[in-house]
């Protein structure tokens, strides 16, 4: 059985994994739903210095005080910073990253630099608003304003997102990531969710400076149409694919049947 270390994104905790853990556990796997430094029941914890370095962190602190080895690390969303900034120190440790929706960026980049110029003016612009300059404000999760990102969620999961979702500590955007050179040789695994998988790998061969970091001998890529937050819509289907990930040649199918 494997030992699970999953990683919310933005303005999430822990509780955003219940379901799929549920999943896990109930098929005899270990699960540490981890929630991060400023976020959830750590909201008295957030402060503008509160960055990429605190959330890897929080990881290494984990898994090496635990002395968790062989975990499968999975990143959902904007957990991709830190999930990766503590795969390249854990390589050892971490038998496999799995990112949900979501990938590591080149060494030097920060989150914010994925967003293309008017987004990103538009986050600043919403930081300094609304956020009082260091954080991101939990989002209107309005089904009507992005149908894509949403899909699968109904308006009870919505107002879940909305009432304990967590303003998101604004340096964990920002701040880049230095990643060794070489990398890590750890194994990976993409599940692709909003953007087809064609498409990443066509973007991949294209040279994309991200995407081409989601090509190689040691990743492997799933399907899983849904929106942004698969742990929502389509919880079993991500953990059977979780337990897959873990090597078990059996996982989807023991997942399923749990």
């Amino acid at each position: 059985m494997a030992t699970f270390v999953l990683v919310p994104g933005y303005w999430l905790g822990g509780w955003a994994w219940d379901e799929v853990a549920g999943v896990l556990r109930a098929a005899g796997h270990t699960v540490h739903a981890v929630t991060l430094t400023g976020l959830a029941e750590r909201a008295a914890e957030a402060g503008p210095g509160v960055d990429v370095d605190t959330h890897v962190g929080d990881l290494t602190a984990l898994i090496e005080g635990g002395d968790l080895r062989e975990v499968v690390l999975v990143a959902h969303s904007g957990a991709n910073m830190a999930v990766t900034g503590a795969a390249d120190r854990l390589a050892g440790r971490v038998a496999r990253v799995v990112y949900v929706d979501s990938g590591p960026l080149p060494s030097g980049m920060a989150g914010i630099d994925f967003h293309d110029p008017a987004e990103r003016a538009a986050l600043e612009k919403r930081v300094a608003d609304e956020g009082e300059g260091w954080r991101i404000p939990v989002p209107p999760f309005d089904p009507d304003a992005d149908p894509g990102n949403l899909a699968g969620l109904d308006a009870e999961r919505l107002a879940q997102m909305r009432e304990r979702g967590t303003p998101q500590p604004f340096a964990t955007a920002t701040q880049p990531l230095l990643r060794p050179d070489p990398l890590p040789s750890t194994p990976r695994t993409l599940i692709a969710s909003t953007i087809p998988l064609a498409a990443v790998e066509q973007m991949a061969a294209a040279g994309n400076p991200v995407f081409s970091l989601m090509a190689g001998p040691e990743w492997t890529h799933r399907d899983l149409p849904t929106g942004h937050w698969p742990m929502f819509s389509r919880p079993r289907e991500l953990a059977a694919l979780l337990a897959e990930a873990a090597g078990d040649p059996m996982g989807r199918e023991a997942v399923r049947e749990v």
